[in-house]
């Protein structure tokens, strides 16, 4: 049997937030997952606090007030101080990140749809909607996942002061027919596609316009493909996410991992936590299974941070209750058998959005009576109950905050 510093379970945000930080301060760090994360799912823009319930302008000086509200929301484990420490290790390891706690960017969506968010990669930065300024909508007629005229008639109708308009281009990358955000993002890392998107571009465009693109900007060298563009066409240039999967979401899934390798951390991915060995109130050994092979890992330390219902990190039993699936802990917030779990509208806020594993201020995790179930297992992300990531578009803040804090945990004992 091997044995670790600290397994994490799970490689999403809040997973490879904690354990690359426990690498780089010395630990033996394995990271279990049955998948990539929801990285690839999320457009990585770090929503700290977007509504509470009223439009959020300033997280920071709304956090204290917020928390008081909600004594058991997450960030009440971290505090605000822990969210900026969270928020400044993110932008020191991702460089292109900007942004912070003291207000809210006003990003478009995909529809068109203003969205507040804290901080989030160079290449974005420049749509914030408080600007006035028109904004061509740029798309590709083969990119099925992005489009200009949806988007721009979005933002007409639902932010007045900015003019929009659509301009689509029929360029496709190595003369396919059928390309995904990924297959643009690649042929933007190539200089002869993003030329030639200069030339068919650069005559549309009007004077004062910000160029809105889909989030595609290249893979490898989003950066340097955004400078370039701006350079060569001389107009303001920023990126709009788009449906999975997320390049943006990509790229950091690429920036933490390759830290975690030379940090000397381990991924094991096609892996699936089935349970745990204790001895008293501590974990002693993860057990995992990889195919029909099972195997176990010994642990001083274990961070659960694989996700709630939609990544199968909780789920919903047939006769109602609910459980946590790599160590069985207790999942709070679950309606009591019979009683509605779901309302009829689906924007609706439903009686089991809070649901998950509670936590001491430390983030282990509580039984019902409120004791700690294990004294070295902490929990991360969206595994943890007391929040309504959606509706206050808090998803990333948390699982960037709990990531950050889960390692420090550790780190302090």
């Amino acid at each position: 049997m091997s044995h670790h510093d600290v397994i994490v379970i799970g490689v999403g945000l809040a997973g490879l937030v904690a354990a690359v930080r426990l690498a780089e301060a010395g630990a033996r760090v394995l990271v279990v997952a049955k998948g990539i994360g929801a990285t690839h799912l999320s457009p990585c823009t770090i929503d700290v606090l977007g509504y509470a319930p009223e439009r959020v302008d300033h997280p920071l000086e709304r956090l204290p007030s917020f928390l008081q509200e909600r004594p058991g929301h997450p960030y009440g484990a971290v505090g605000a101080e822990g969210i900026v420490d969270a928020v400044d290790w993110l932008k020191a390891h991702a460089p292109g990140y900007s942004g912070s706690l003291e207000r809210n960017f006003l990003l478009p969506t995909a529809l068109g749809v203003p969205r507040p968010t804290a901080v989030v990669p160079a290449t974005m930065a420049h749509g914030d909607l408080r600007a006035a300024d028109a904004v061509a909508v740029v798309g590709f007629s083969a990119l099925k996942d992005f489009h200009p005229a949806l988007l721009a008639d979005g933002l007409r109708r639902l932010t007045p002061a900015v003019e929009a308009r659509p301009i689509e281009l029929d360029l496709v990358p190595a003369g396919r027919a059928d390309v995904s955000s990924l297959g643009y993002a690649r042929a933007f890392d190539d200089p002869d596609f993003r030329a030639r998107v200069v030339t068919h571009l650069g005559l549309r465009l009007r004077a004062r316009e910000r160029v809105a693109f889909p989030a595609v900007l290249g893979v490898t060298a989003a950066d340097a493909v955004w400078t370039e563009l701006e350079g060569r066409l001389g107009h303001a240039v920023f990126e709009i996410p788009t449906l999975p999967p997320s390049v943006p979401g990509i790229r950091l899934h690429r920036v933490l991992s390759d830290a975690l390798r030379r940090a000397g951390g381990t991924v094991r991915l096609n892996v699936v936590a089935t349970g745990a060995e204790h001895a008293g109130s501590r974990v002693t050994a993860l057990r995992v299974r990889s195919g029909l092979r099972v195997q176990r890992h010994g642990a001083d330390w274990i961070v659960v941070a694989s996700g709630g219902f939609a990544s199968g990190g909780l789920e919903l039993r047939p006769d109602g209750s609910a459980r946590e699936t790599a160590l069985g802990l207790p999942v709070t917030g679950v309606p009591s058998h019979g009683a509605p779990r779901f309302a009829p509208e689906y924007f609706a806020r439903h009686p089991v959005d809070q649901a998950g594993v509670a936590v001491d201020g430390g983030l282990r995790p509580l039984d019902g009576a409120g004791g700690r179930v294990y004294e070295n297992v902490l929990v991360a992300g969206a595994t943890l109950a007391g929040c309504e990531p959606w509706r206050e578009k808090s998803g990333d803040g948390i699982s960037l905050a709990t990531g950050y804090a889960a390692a420090g945990e550790v780190l302090g004992r």
